[in-house]
């Protein structure tokens, strides 16, 4: 992987492992859409188990996708968007490079087509 905005490669690293799972994006999408909940209120949206979704929840946060705060006895999770964030802005910055070289390109080809003529 290219470096990413302000040299954070690890965090942009771990985002992308922890999206490349289904159940961790649909954790984030439910997420998103409830404001907060906890792993036993997310366990019963999905087809797997509440220690399942403690585990998954345990990788979104360790890429600071989520944060878990305590309630009493509950521990309730929330969407913590700067990771997200960070990571589009690496991948903004990745297809803007693209963009650039497959603009060469075409430039290239197309010159090369009229001298051709």
């Amino acid at each position: 992987m290219t470096d990413a905005p302000g040299g954070d490669v690890a965090s942009v690293d771990s985002v992308l492992v922890a999206l490349a799972d289904p159940t961790r994006r649909q954790l984030l999408d439910l997420l998103a859409a409830q404001g907060e909940a906890t792993a036993t209120t997310l366990a019963e949206r999905l087809p797997v188990s509440r220690q399942a979704v403690v585990k998954h929840l345990a990788v979104l946060d360790a890429a600071g996708l989520v944060s878990g705060a305590r309630v009493g006895r509950e521990v309730r999770y929330a969407v913590r968007p700067a990771a997200l964030d960070a990571t589009a802005r690496w991948m903004a910055t990745l297809a803007a490079d693209w963009d650039r070289r497959l603009a060469n390109i075409k430039r290239v080809a197309e010159a090369a087509e009229r001298d051709s003529r």
